[in-house]
């Protein structure tokens, strides 16, 4: 099975198409050989021209090594009721599925997470490629791949090649102006999809998977339900979790950067109360003596970086919906370039706030800077149970604006928010409350301070609680 990845450059381009290699982090020249676990990934470039250039992704698997000490647990990798007779007899050595999903995340990983070395500016741009599947496996017919394809603007053309049992097999051709990290991102998640299948056992974390790969296309794709469905091997309590994750993270906009945009109207010393309320937050962590810090709508990670200048914190869990944000702090925190230690002491997760996840469990702080505020108040009660019931770090740190200061900033009317992504904003005695029934129904007590220079009239600009579990709770 494999993928061809044509790239052309028209007359009078500014790049040349042998800039694929940039793209692909592969030398043009040479033959790229990796093992990806269940047989090897080939890479090279069978034509090569300033005109045109293209790339073949040639998977060779292993059928014995992709069955080899299944016999126990033949059911899970391909359905139940299949036998270990059914894991050698059938096409999935041959025919494109997730096998060449992840073999795609093995090789080219540079590639899908929009990188290049030699040549960023090209990795963040459209450019019109051709891409070619073959053989590709399909649990239906040439329509349902138009529908799962044409609405991410492919043009698509199939041609049937024959039939295996369920699945037919085709040669797809698709035509495109796009990023190419979009476009293996698109077949990494509906090459599976379109086989209706997966060599591997599915569980919740398949859904951050597909969160991180589908990004923000997914919530508005016309078969959205089918290939959530297909995705998650239609188990129907993974499905309705990643619907409840899709539609609460569509609700929020693309440039809203949770912590990190100034309101209208908000004097110079904006960015400044911004980095004194970070640096406040950042020493309450460290002088508490906490080890591991649970960062929850970390956005860029700036939170994080002043973390790091605590040595005794040698955990950092950053979780933020915004997929956008969280491949900022990735460069921002150079975790690409970063050592062994560095990416097993820094993690970035895809994820909602409102939705408990085991993986925020067993941390000594959790810090929500200037977060709250954007969720929909039905849906603080989720976040409240998810991290003070669930989670239950010893120490939380909640920052939110202070209604009343808002009257000092010009720019700003009556009754109007901070921010246009804000679902409401809480004066003192309003946070109190709030901090005070959270810590009441689940065993913490509380703190509240001032963040920045107080008006004598209005308050300060910003608030903060502190929440410390109390012992035995």
């Amino acid at each position: 099975m494999q993928v061809e990845v044509t790239l052309r450059a028209p007359p009078g381009s500014d790049y040349s198409a042998r800039d694929l290699g940039h793209l692909l982090h592969k030398h043009p020249d040479r033959v790229h050989v990796r093992d990806v676990g269940t047989g090897a990934l080939t890479v090279f470039f069978a034509q090569r021209s300033d005109a045109e250039t293209r790339a073949v992704a040639h998977l060779c698997v292993d059928p014995v090594a992709l069955v080899r000490g299944k016999a126990g647990r033949a059911g899970r990798a391909g359905g139940a009721g299949e036998g270990l007779l059914a894991q050698y007899v059938n096409d999935r050595p041959y025919a494109a599925n997730s096998l060449l999903s992840v073999a795609l995340g093995r090789g080219l990983g540079q590639t899908l997470a929009g990188r290049s070395r030699e040549r960023p500016e090209l990795a963040q741009r459209a450019l019109p490629f051709e891409i070619r599947v073959v053989p590709l496996a399909v649990h239906g017919d040439a329509d349902l791949i138009a529908r799962v394809l044409a609405p991410l603007g492919y043009a698509v053309e199939a041609l049937a090649l024959g039939e295996t049992g369920l699945r037919a097999v085709f040669d797809l051709r698709l035509t495109i102006t796009a990023r190419l990290c979009d476009i293996l991102g698109h077949l990494a998640v509906l090459v599976p999809v379109l086989d209706d299948a997966k060599h591997y056992w599915v569980d919740d974390t398949e859904i951050d998977k597909l969160m991180a790969r589908a990004g923000p296309w997914l919530a508005a794709h016309p078969e959205r339900d089918l290939i959530m469905r297909r995705a998650l091997k239609h188990r129907r309590d993974l499905v309705d979790t990643a619907r409840a994750r899709i539609d609460a993270e569509a609700a929020l906009p693309a440039d809203s950067a949770q912590g990190e945009t100034e309101p209208a109207g908000a004097p110079p010393e904006g960015r400044r109360l911004h980095e004194a309320r970070l640096d406040m937050v950042a020493g309450i962590i460290a002088q508490a003596g906490a080890r591991s810090v649970l960062d929850l709508g970390c956005g860029e990670g700036r939170l994080i970086r002043r973390l790091l200048a605590a040595p005794g914190i040698t955990r950092i869990l950053g979780v933020d919906p915004a997929l956008r944000l969280l491949e900022t702090a990735h460069a921002r925190l150079n975790l690409d370039e970063a050592g062994e230690a560095m990416r097993q002491r820094v993690q970035l997760q895809p994820g909602s706030l409102t939705y408990g996840d085991r993986r925020w469990r067993g941390f000594d702080a959790a810090a929500l800077v200037e977060v709250i505020e954007h969720i929909e108040p039905a849906r603080l009660p989720a976040l409240e149970a998810a991290l003070f019931g669930d989670a239950r770090p010893g120490l939380v740190v909640v920052t939110t604006p202070n209604r009343a200061y808002n009257a000092a900033f010009a720019g700003l009317g009556p009754g109007e928010l901070r921010h246009h992504d804000h679902r409401f904003e809480w004066d003192a005695a309003e946070f109190a409350a709030w901090a005070g029934r959270v810590a009441g129904a689940h065993g913490y007590g509380f703190e509240i301070r001032p963040v920045g220079e107080a008006d004598p009239v209005h308050g300060a600009p910003s608030q903060c609680a502190l929440f410390t579990r109390e012992a035995g709770a």
